[in-house]
């Protein structure tokens, strides 16, 4: 076995580089206190780092081998002609809930899926993206532990939510079994805590839900110089964001607003340039509305994935179509994976 590594290898070949994606999973599985800590957009060293060996293992952009993690988390790689990844079942589908469309995103699955595991015990909480309640749109992780905690933060915000460090909070609170809601990066971060493992906080997962990114923005770039500086709109008028080729904002006064997309990638995160999972693809379940409206494109991956699917669909909670009526959000789907694999930077 090779020497153990410690945090200035990843400060060395991930941090500095802008490779980090900041999705903390250094900081919370590092097993001694005082030694990271995670502020201004990444982890830094506030103390004496005792090489572990850990925080290379979990970064989700240190030395991954994918075909090895793919097979630790569905027994096998990839195939070639898997474009979006491995997957058991795809469907198109919706809430079946009206006040889940109304504040959900596309089709309102993801909520749909998490209320129903909590109503039928699956688990006990869920890590979700929270909205700060000082800072209008400033994203928060967050502990759902009922479906009106859910319902109060429906929808997506396109600023980067460090949920990853609600896990810690889990374990805090005592939850047995929790769902975590999160981006390709934080998902791949999940499965390599748990390859690891480190029990404390993968121990506690009962399923993850990966939601289709292609990159995420900073929120003093799109939503404090972009929309309140240069369109005047204020934060606390915007109702919800989505992007549909476009960035679509509705507010609040039932008006809507345009921002092309050209112009929101002015404020894209550098650090999604070295991500090429469009689809979550290491999820148990993973979510998007590409190519749709009012319906979401689900790709269940896993038994874990298919056994809260089956019973969303047990509740009633889903209106589900077969993809082939959709063939459109299919083919876009498989030009956007396989456009986020191409583009992808390595670390040097």
């Amino acid at each position: 076995m090779g020497a153990r590594l410690g945090f200035d290898e990843l400060a060395k070949k991930v941090v500095e580089s802008g490779a980090c994606t900041g999705c903390s999973a250094c900081v919370i599985t590092c097993p001694y206190k005082g030694v990271l800590e995670y502020s201004e957009g990444r982890p830094k060293i506030v103390g004496e780092c005792k090489v572990c060996g850990i925080c290379p293992r979990v970064c989700p952009r240190y030395a991954l081998q994918r075909e090895e993690l793919e097979t630790f988390v569905f027994g096998r790689a990839r195939k070639t002609e898997e474009d979006f990844g491995v997957y058991r079942e795809i469907h198109v589908a919706k809430s079946t809930d009206e006040e889940v469309l109304r504040r959900g995103q596309d089709g309102g699955v993801a909520t749909a899926l998490i209320c129903s595991a909590l109503d039928s015990g699956i688990i006990d909480g869920a890590v979700v993206s929270g909205v700060d309640t000082s800072v209008p749109w400033l994203p928060v992780p967050f502990v759902a532990t009922s479906s009106g905690d859910v319902l109060r933060f429906a929808g997506t915000r396109y600023t980067y939510s460090l949920n990853l460090l609600a896990l810690s909070k889990c374990v805090a609170d005592g939850l047995k079994k929790v769902a975590f809601v999160g981006t390709p990066c934080q998902i791949m971060a999940f499965r390599r805590i748990q390859k690891v493992p480190i029990k404390r906080l993968a121990g506690i997962v009962a399923f993850t839900v990966g939601l289709f990114c292609s990159e995420s923005f900073t929120y003093e770039g799109l939503m404090l110089k972009k929309i309140r500086g240069e369109m005047g709109i204020d934060l606390k008028d915007i109702a919800k964001m989505n992007i549909k080729g476009k960035m679509l904002l509705t507010l609040r006064n039932g008006g809507s607003v345009e921002i092309p997309l050209k112009e929101a990638k002015n404020y894209a995160e550098g650090k999604c340039g070295y991500c090429g999972d469009f689809s979550a693809e290491f999820a148990d379940i993973s979510l998007g509305g590409v190519g749709l409206d009012g319906r979401t494109f689900t790709v269940v991956r896993t038994e874990a994935g298919k056994s809260v699917f089956d019973q969303a669909l047990k509740d009633r909670a889903l209106d589900v179509k077969p993809v082939g009526e959709f063939k459109r959000a299919y083919d876009l789907l498989v030009q956007l994976s396989k456009l986020k694999r191409k583009n992808m930077r390595n670390i040097v």
